[in-house]
């Protein structure tokens, strides 16, 4: 598989529920650069998945880029939930609101040997933290 194939089954797979191509797409020792020490590596994005899952429900995905150039894919996305807990870092002390949210990011991704080995992102936090609200409108 390509590298943006490799992108484009993890995001479907995961779609469909299954927790299994973590395992078979993103290396154990993966170097997550938009997370802090505890997130690294395979268990560290289990753990992320996990997070938001239990903060934002089953979540929808829309895609709207999805940009590859040699081993590096970049994939501009938006995730769709309600906020129902507040256990991510970023949500930290915000009562859960029970109202639908939209999280944009930009995620880049390096693969190496059919695994993702190393992780990127641009997420608009603040916008996430305005719909729940954590941060001024104006």
């Amino acid at each position: 598989m390509t590298p943006k194939e490799i992108v484009q089954e993890l995001a479907r797979r995961l779609a469909a529920g299954d927790d299994t191509a973590v395992d078979e797409f993103v290396a154990e020792d993966m170097v997550n650069h938009a997370a802090g020490p505890r997130r690294q590596g395979r268990e560290g994005w289990k753990q992320i998945l996990a997070n938001i899952e239990n903060d934002l429900g089953r979540t929808e995905v829309e895609h709207h880029r999805l940009i590859a150039e040699g081993d590096l894919v970049a994939h501009h996305m938006t995730m769709t939930g309600t906020h129902q807990a507040s256990t991510m870092p970023l949500l930290a002390g915000v009562p859960a609101t029970h109202q639908p949210v939209a999280w944009t990011y930009i995620h880049i991704w390096r693969i190496a040997d059919g695994k993702i080995v190393e992780h990127w992102a641009c997420r608009d936090d603040v916008g996430l933290l305005r719909q729940v609200g954590a941060w001024p409108t104006k």
